[in-house]
């Protein structure tokens, strides 16, 4: 049973964006190999890490962005844990890394009851586990570019929000790191499908057109390396909606930079 977060009505309009997220360089490339290091022994191609790197950087982008928006409603502008709150509440896209809500103080109170099969309530320590994961206890290896990042969208934020961004992307980064490293042991994506919502009486809708995104692949390539398009097909698992049309952006938009440069 997977516990959810308990959010109030959503409806808020969802802040304006200001610059690109690739007015900021993403994080070094030396520190997306170590965190794909943490959970695989594949090598990681640079063009890997580098696709990884400006979607985590995208990903906090538009985190941050939200959360600008909602301290301007209360006329601050030093970002707290509860403009993060805020912010994945307005934009559940952005609802990343949930592996470090468990961690977190920021989210205590928020993540709900778990009961096991014989209904006996999970504490919070049991549900956390008898070890920190590796994401958690290396997420101090993101700060510099957190506040690099928060500086580029005009934003300061007190210290446990920097955690909580350093934590979020930590996760998001070795979550997508797995992903990647599964698209390549399995040779492709093969996990995707679609669901339709019918209502009892009314005719079938039409199929939806086919997305690439979330067809069949057959992977190219050696065994041992992650390379580009594996990161690209992780981006497909772990995001959706907007936030994964633009990190994809991003990335072709970072590819082009660099190729040009």
């Amino acid at each position: 049973m997977t516990a959810q977060l308990a959010r109030p009505e959503r409806g808020a309009p969802r802040t304006a964006r200001t610059a690109s997220a690739g007015d900021v360089p993403p994080f070094p490339p030396s520190l997306v190999k170590a965190v794909f290091r943490d959970v695989t022994s594949l090598n990681v191609s640079r063009p890997a890490a580098w696709a990884a790197s400006v979607v985590t950087r995208t990903v906090l982008a538009e985190i941050i962005d939200g959360a600008r928006g909602a301290a301007a409603e209360e006329a601050r502008r030093r970002l707290t844990p509860r403009d993060l709150i805020a912010a994945i509440d307005r934009n559940v896209e952005v609802e990343v890394g949930s592996g470090w809500y468990l961690h977190s103080p920021t989210f205590h109170g928020l993540m709900g009851e778990l009961y096991d099969a014989e209904g006996v309530l999970v504490p919070l320590r049991q549900r956390r586990g008898p070890h920190k994961p590796r994401a958690v206890a290396g997420a101090h290896r993101f700060e510099a570019g957190v506040r690099k990042l928060l500086r580029s969208r005009g934003a300061t934020a007190v210290p446990a929000m920097v955690r909580d961004l350093d934590g979020i992307a930590s996760v998001f980064m070795t979550d997508l790191a797995r992903d990647a490293a599964m698209v390549v042991r399995e040779g492709g994506v093969k996990r995707f499908g679609s669901v339709s919502l019918v209502t009892p009486g009314e005719p079938n809708p039409a199929p939806l057109l086919k997305d690439p995104l979330l067809a069949v692949s057959t992977r190219r390539g050696d065994r041992r390396t992650v390379g580009e398009a594996d990161v690209l097909a992780a981006v497909t698992m772990q995001l959706f909606g907007d936030i994964r049309q633009r990190a994809l952006s991003e990335v072709r938009r970072a590819a082009r930079s660099t190729s040009v440069g």
